[in-house]
């Protein structure tokens, strides 16, 4: 019997994070249940042709009734849909609410009707706000900076309350920013896009000293499966991050060298963070998940310079969202 599980559900299974942890599951011979709106998910992102394993339901995660029947005999969830846009927060202030805690708990609520007991989150390092200790273990008590993180922790203590509740059991990861294949949002994203539309000046948010730790997808996933298979507690939970940080100034050089641009001016806009929420830097203690013996094996460089690949060989993301 697999390892993890027999027949998986995937929430924004067709997104960035979420098509690599369906190709992980698919690898292991369970059978997968994709959930997903395609808002911003990419029916390209799934296996080609589809497996005989592999179902593709459209759906929105806030109607509990599609919700529960698509779970249907399904035994564990993966919960990675999300609002991933952190900075439309300020603007937009019930997404994060609606898209992040309303929707974990629509979630959570369908595997109790169905009875599903395990599920694996994906939770973020925006959880931390801005923290005094660095790198940031587990155990640090934030004070929020963003509704994206306030409602992603909500999202954690709900869960880990329905696991009291009901005897299931939760794997929470915080991430990081993410970087590698099939990556459409971010800071590599933004800067090929404007880069794009004017390969002479480049408009950057913050003063460029704000640092983050990035990890590639595919390390990212290995510890998510590691984690899983090897974890014991009820309750779990995991930072996932890069042992190494790099500031804004440094990603923009490597991608402006993978680009081989030499020309361009960078034009900041000022203040030590790229927006309210943001925080000037990002480096989480990863110790716990490395004790069950996961390492990140690419460089944060190398995983930019793939990204920028990836992006260069597939410009229709880029012009979609110019």
């Amino acid at each position: 019997m697999n390892a993890i599980c027999k027949k998986a559900f995937v929430t924004g299974g067709s997104g960035f994070i979420g098509s690599h942890v369906v190709d992980s599951l698919l690898a292991r011979g369970a059978e997968v249940v994709v959930y997903d709106n395609f808002s911003t998910g990419r029916p390209e992102f799934m296996p080609s042709p589809s497996p005989p394993g592999l179902q593709v339901v459209r759906g929105e995660v806030l109607d509990l009734p599609a919700v529960q029947k698509a779970m249907a005999g399904c035994d564990f969830v993966f919960h990675f849909q999300a609002n991933a846009d952190v900075r439309s927060g300020k603007q937009k202030t019930r997404i994060d609410l609606e898209q992040n805690t309303l929707a974990t708990w629509n979630v959570l609520e369908a595997m109790r009707i169905n009875e599903v007991k395990r599920i694996a989150f994906a939770s973020s390092a925006a959880v931390y706000g801005e923290p005094e200790v660095f790198p940031t273990p587990e155990q640090y008590a934030p004070l929020q900076t963003s509704l994206y993180g306030a409602s992603k922790l909500a999202g954690e203590a709900m869960m880990q309350a329905y696991c009291e509740y009901f005897g299931m059991h939760c794997f929470i990861y915080r991430f990081v920013s993410w970087i590698g294949e099939r990556y459409t949002h971010g800071i590599v994203f933004d800067v090929m896009k404007k880069l794009l539309a004017d390969s002479t000046h480049l408009p950057l948010l913050g003063d460029g000293t704000q640092r983050k730790s990035y990890l590639y997808v595919k390390d990212g996933v290995a510890g998510v499966m590691l984690g899983i298979d090897r974890a014991v507690a009820q309750k779990n939970v995991y930072n996932l991050g890069h042992d190494d940080f790099i500031d804004v100034r440094q990603v923009v050089s490597i991608i402006l060298d993978e680009l081989k641009l030499r020309e361009v001016k960078l034009e900041f806009a000022g203040g030590k963070r790229g927006w309210v929420g943001d925080s000037p830097l990002v480096h989480l203690d990863t110790s716990r998940i490395k004790a069950l013996g996961w390492r990140p094996a690419i460089s944060i460089e190398e995983g930019l310079r793939r990204t920028v690949r990836y992006l260069q060989q597939r410009p229709n993301l880029l012009r979609e969202r110019v």
